[in-house]
């Protein structure tokens, strides 16, 4: 009986997965991210049903970016470095209780209302990885731990 369970458990994931990639991306998002990022190529819709996240090509860098069902716009976000960060943040993370981990990526993150954040994945061990949240002036905003 737990074999069938199990069986039965896996196809039904996969049947909600299959589900999730054929439903039509939301005309409103299309519409968003094509008036939001007219420039954009290589792009690519990736529906979650509560969310589409879209990889694109933008100046010849990464991006991407993240709408609800509706079509409003929530975050977008791209590779950074440590050496590209405004000087205040690199001094707020020098400052930090954070400042002995090693840096292990840089994302910067566009969100609604102007905002700008900037996300140091950090790593002190193994165990010990968590994500920092800084705005332009070099103020750590929130921390999470990380996988």
């Amino acid at each position: 009986m737990k074999k069938i369970s199990l069986v039965f458990l896996i196809v039904m994931t996969g049947v909600v997965s299959s589900f999730a990639q054929l439903r039509e991306i939301p005309k409103e998002v299309r519409e968003q991210f094509s008036r939001q990022y007219p420039m954009a190529t290589d792009v690519d819709f990736n529906d979650n049903l509560l969310n589409v996240n879209i990889e694109f090509t933008l100046d010849n860098e990464k991006w991407t970016a993240e709408y609800n069902n509706k079509g409003v716009w929530k975050h977008s976000e791209k590779k950074w470095t440590f050496e590209q960060l405004p000087d205040a943040v690199k001094d707020g993370f020098k400052k930090s209780k954070y400042a002995d981990r090693e840096v292990k990526a840089v994302i910067i993150i566009y969100l609604p209302g102007d905002i700008t954040q900037y996300r140091i994945k950090t790593e002190k061990s193994a165990v010990e990885k968590k994500y920092l949240y800084f705005n332009p002036q070099g103020r750590l905003l929130r921390e999470t731990i990380t996988i």
